[in-house]
């Protein structure tokens, strides 16, 4: 799991948002993604929660292994992992980037944190 933006998505009627995304390392295939007000340091339960179910849906089973960016998501996904049997391994960012290295720059070309309306 990892944030896709670099800067914050704005929008006039919401206000600012962070795109989360959970990935297949193996294929680096975005599995799902959801968005997190920019104020919170995670998204909310409900969020995670549909983030697992909603990869559990596209690869007919849930992830065994979850590698999240040292010192983010730190506290509602890793409780919620736990409680669905998922591993969580703290990697720092740089390691993996070469996982989610393309993911972000698709994901600047294409909206480039600027803002939608």
């Amino acid at each position: 799991m990892f944030q896709l933006n670099e800067k914050p998505i704005r929008t006039e009627r919401d206000g600012d948002f962070n795109c989360v995304a959970l990935m297949d390392a193996a294929s680096c295939f975005i599995l799902a993604n959801v968005f997190a007000a920019v104020g919170e340091a995670e998204p909310s339960k409900m969020a995670v929660r549909r983030l697992l179910n909603d990869a559990r849906a596209h690869k007919q089973q849930s992830p065994q292994t979850l590698f999240i960016p040292s010192g983010q998501f730190d506290s509602v996904l890793v409780g919620e992992a736990q409680r669905q049997g998922i591993a969580v391994v703290r990697v720092p960012e740089e390691q993996l980037l070469m996982f989610i290295g393309e993911a972000r720059e698709s994901f600047k070309e294409r909206f480039g944190g600027s803002g939608v309306q």
